[in-house]
């Protein structure tokens, strides 16, 4: 006999709707607000130095309170999704188990705490910078717009979500430009100048995961994909295939032309010799790793998961972030 989740007998207990609170803010899905911290590190040959210690250390603390931001703002869109989404979570044979939709979370405790942790979320964001303020409140306007509108948009959809991992990343870059060192005749400020490819090679690589991800549900849900996401409906393996193709090469172009810009356009904050060519080999078997995960092993569902139960990925990960870090370093 099947189960329901009715409202759990707990739901009264202030530790368990504590726990289901966090449950719904999805902690696993909380390390790809890393990419908050890309500006930090892909600008460290800037900020790095020991005789301004102290100016380091704030810029680090400013660079971290705008990931954990993005973390708690992530956070609340979930459960923002989770309220919208309560009702037609209660017939899925997994997400009826979800701490809003079984009744272990109160809707009025789940309204409230999201309500109070955005609006704390955003005034530190303004405190941090007025545009990086701005990229988190149109950050969570985009998150809304998906949930009552672009989910259901074909394409639309994958490309909302690698909208948002654009956002991530310009939101770093905002919250540390043009932050102060020193004082006096030693006060400089940090002028940050990303390259636009930088920029063009996250959008491609997080929609490249989006898709990757349509496909693995296409798979995994078989004749139940409509079902379980009706967007599923407009698209087929072989579509995804075929956008997969398209994409994937796009990445790796972005991300090559990435390497070589600082021989072509001013002021980015890449050598002009060209040396962060050496960084290429590894996104490119990170990417080739993440779409034989994504095809072979069907794995492309919880892109969250891969590095944890990919070692290879992982170290690969490592070796292109610490050769970067010589290259910035070194030049």
């Amino acid at each position: 006999m099947t189960s329901t989740p009715a409202t759990d007998r707990r739901s009264g207990s202030p530790v368990t709707i504590l726990h289901g609170l966090i449950r719904s803010m999805r902690p696993r899905q909380a390390p790809k607000n890393g990419l908050v911290l890309i500006a930090l590190f892909f600008t460290v040959n800037k900020w790095w130095d020991l005789d301004q210690f102290e100016g380091m250390v704030r810029l680090i603390a400013t660079s971290v309170a705008a990931t954990l931001t993005f973390i708690i703002v992530s956070g609340v869109v979930y459960i923002v999704n989770d309220l919208f989404d309560a009702e037609r979570d209660r017939a899925h044979p997994r997400k009826r188990f979800r701490p809003i939709a079984s009744g272990v979370v109160p809707r009025g405790v789940a309204w409230v705490t999201a309500v109070v942790l955005l609006i704390g979320a955003v005034a530190v964001a303004f405190v941090i910078s007025m545009s990086f303020g701005l990229i988190v409140v149109g950050y969570f306007g985009l998150s809304q717009a998906y949930n009552a509108v672009l989910k259901n948009a074909v394409i639309l959809d994958v490309a909302t979500v690698s909208a948002g991992f654009v956002l991530r990343a310009a939101a770093g870059s905002a919250a540390i430009d043009g932050f102060a060192f020193g004082s006096g005749v030693d006060r400089f400020e940090l002028e940050l100048t990303i390259s636009p490819w930088l920029y063009v090679c996250t959008a491609s690589g997080a929609l490249l995961i989006a898709l990757i991800k349509r496909r693995a549900e296409l798979v995994s849900a078989g004749s139940n994909a409509v079902r379980q996401r009706p967007i599923l409906g407009e698209y087929s393996v072989e579509l995804v295939d075929r956008l997969v193709a398209v994409v994937a090469p796009t990445t790796l172009m972005a991300y090559t032309l990435y390497t070589f810009s600082g021989s072509f356009l001013t002021n980015v904050n890449l050598p002009d010799n060209n040396s962060m060519m050496l960084t290429i080999p590894f996104v490119t078997y990170g990417l080739f790793r993440y779409l034989y995960l994504g095809y072979k092993n069907d794995m492309g569902e919880s892109p969250e998961e891969l590095l944890v139960r990919d070692p290879a990925l992982l170290v690969t990960i490592v070796l292109w972030l610490t050769i970067a870090a010589l290259v910035l370093g070194l030049n």
